[in-house]
Formats: C-alpha cells, sequence, structure tokens
C-alpha cells in the first residue's frame, strides 16, 4: 500500500518568490517522511534552490511554467493569463489529473480561488466554495469560515458553509458531530439579518446530519471555543481574520515592551522564559498558516503571501493532513446527508406541520 501523500506546489505564489515554498518543504519534510512534491514555476529560479536541500531533491519533480499570475492581477485578468502556462493553474491541473493528492499556493487569492473553482468545479449541491481557517482558541483549535471567498451569501450558502466547515471538524478532529454556530451580533433568535436567522432555522431543522447545531454565536466565542465551526460570509470573515492576527501580532509587541523596559523586568523573563515562549508559540499566526478551500472536487490550501518558510511549512502541513483524512469523501459524506433534511422543510413549515 502506497501511503505517501503527494503536493502540488504554486512555486511562483507569493510575496518572496520560490525560496520560501522550498524551504518550507524542506522543513515540512523532516516531520513528515512519506511527502513527496511536485514544484511549479520556472525552472531556472528552483532547481538551485533544490540544490541547497539534499533531502527535499530526490522526492521533488519540477514542472517549468513560464507564467506567473501576479498578486494584483483581477481574478478575471488571470483566469484568461492562468490557463496558458502559469504555476498556479499548473498546481491545480496536477490535482485534477490525479497526479498530486492536494494543491498549494501562496499567490493572488481572488485569482487562486477562480481558477481552483474552474478547473476543480464545486461539489454537487455546493453553490460556493468558501475558505476555512484553523483557529486556535482557549478551549483547542476550531474552524471559521469563510474567511475571504465570497462576500455576502444568502441563507443556503451560510448552510452550505457549515456542512463544509463540519465535514472539515470531523476529518481534523476526529468528531462525530461537531457543534456549529451562526456568527451573529447577538445569541438572541430575534437578531441579525434575515439570511443568517433564516440559515439558522434551517440548519435547526437539520442538527444531527454530520454536526450539531448550537445556535448564534458572537464575536468573543470565537476565541473562548464556544463550537468547533463558526460560520459567517466572507467580508466579515475576513475582516474577523485579519483583527485577530493584528491583535496577536499587537499583544506580542506589548509582551516585549514590558519585559525590555527595566533590569527587573528582564530578570523576570529570564526566569520566565520558557513560559514565554510557550505563549510566543502560540500568538505565532505562521503557526496556524493555511486556508482551506471547501466545497471543490480537489483539495486547495491558500498560504499567506507574505509568510516566511515556518508558515509555509505550517500550510504544507495543513495541506498533508487534509489529503491524509480523505477531507473529500468526508464532505461527501457529509451532503448525502444533509440536503434532503433542508429542501422537506419549507413544505412543512407551509403546510403548518410540525419539523
Amino acid at each position: 500500500m502506497n501511503d505517501r501523500i503527494r503536493i502540488s506546489v504554486d512555486a511562483m505564489g507569493g510575496d518572496i518568490g520560490p525560496r520560501v515554498a522550498i524551504h518550507g518543504a524542506a522543513l515540512a519534510l523532516k516531520e513528515r517522511k512519506n511527502t513527496s512534491f511536485i514544484f511549479h514555476g520556472r525552472k531556472e529560479e528552483i532547481e538551485p534552490l533544490l540544490d541547497e536541500f539534499p533531502a527535499l531533491k530526490p522526492v521533488s519533480e519540477v514542472r517549468h511554467c513560464d507564467n506567473v499570475i501576479a498578486m494584483d492581477e483581477k481574478p478575471s485578468q488571470a483566469l484568461r493569463k492562468g490557463r496558458n502556462n502559469s504555476s498556479m493553474w499548473a498546481a491545480l491541473q496536477s490535482v485534477k489529473d490525479g497526479e498530486a493528492d492536494v494543491a498549494i499556493s501562496g499567490g493572488n487569492t481572488g485569482a487562486l480561488m477562480a481558477m481552483a473553482t474552474f478547473c476543480l468545479r464545486p461539489m454537487e449541491g455546493i453553490s460556493r466554495p468558501a475558505i476555512a481557517a484553523i483557529w486556535p482558541t482557549l478551549r483547542s483549535d476550531i474552524v471559521v469560515l469563510d474567511v475571504g471567498a465570497t462576500v455576502g451569501g444568502d441563507a443556503k450558502q451560510l448552510v452550505d458553509f457549515s456542512v463544509l466547515g463540519a465535514a472539515l471538524a470531523r476529518a481534523l478532529f476526529d468528531q462525530d458531530l461537531p457543534t456549529v454556530g451562526l456568527l451573529n451580533v447577538g445569541s438572541e433568535e430575534v437578531k441579525g439579518l434575515e439570511t443568517v436567522k433564516e440559515a439558522g432555522r434551517m440548519l435547526g431543522h437539520a442538527s444531527g446530519a454530520g454536526f450539531l447545531y448550537h445556535g448564534f454565536v458572537e464575536g468573543d466565542d470565537i476565541g473562548k471555543g464556544t463550537v468547533d465551526v463558526v460560520v459567517t460570509e466572507g467580508f466579515t470573515g475576513n475582516i474577523v481574520l485579519k483583527t485577530a492576527e493584528g491583535t496577536a501580532r499587537q499583544v506580542a509587541g506589548y509582551l516585549r515592551s514590558a519585559l525590555t523596559a527595566n533590569f527587573m523586568s528582564k530578570v523576570g523573563a529570564f526566569f520566565a522564559r520558557q513560559a514565554l515562549t510557550a505563549l510566543r508559540r502560540k500568538m505565532d499566526p505562521r503557526t496556524v498558516n493555511g486556508g482551506v478551500f471547501l466545497g471543490l472536487n480537489g483539495i486547495v490550501i491558500k498560504s499567506h503571501g507574505g509568510t516566511d518558510e515556518i508558515g509555509y511549512k505550517s500550510a504544507l502541513g495543513l495541506a498533508y493532513e487534509m489529503a491524509r483524512s480523505h477531507l473529500i469523501d468526508k464532505i461527501s459524506e457529509g451532503l448525502s446527508r444533509f440536503p434532503p433534511i433542508v429542501e422537506s422543510q419549507p413544505e412543512l413549515e407551509a403546510e403548518g406541520k410540525p419539523a
């Protein structure tokens, strides 16, 4: 039985260039020996970097691509350009062709979503894909989505995101019935936009079909870990994500200033260095780098474009775990259970029958 996980990498995507992807892959290989890589991009830039990592080179293949999608290109422009031998499209095509188990890119998010949707196509029953983030909390890691794929969205899309997020939680956390909450301005059922309230009613009827619906959650419930999956649309989700990342850096800066303010602070920091190191790692956004594109016929991971090799290693680790846990099968299984329950409810309510 071949248990090797093969990762297709858009080596040219991101703010820094291929060095981050290559170095990150070398670090990821140390932790997961049964990984191999297909690097897509300009050979003249990639191959010299591989020579610097002797352990990585034997498990790597380089496929030359002339075109690189710029970080500021519009998705429509990138889609037209991308199919003409671009590193981003080639990375996705390797997954579609069954040559790789998962694709990863640190490039233009809008372009990657457009290409992934066009190349891999949404799964049956899913209207729009979502980007999910793995979020550390006081309780444990949770799933938050959508963090940037779909701006706005109707009740059906929020329901889709709930099913997708629950499937990811089952794959990541080995939970049979993860709890799902809709992000809202209050926990009361009368609060919020009508689309959110309608999604809540639909999820309430279907609770038990692969997840347990908790109800509405507020912003502070994310950090508490009140539920396993927090669902919102992409505009709000992206702001929440960026705010959390900025707050983590802000708090880290406050700590550095406080612990180096004077001699006694430095002495205290010396004796507390082990605890401070653990705290610093916990608050480091690089350790949870990587968004999962959910709802497509293939696994795609989006790395932060400005991350370093540590962050890219984290995203590659996430890609590995998604492929190893058979995420697509878990999503398909969840979708097969959910739609009949949702579709039957409007008829029941119209007839005045109890759900």
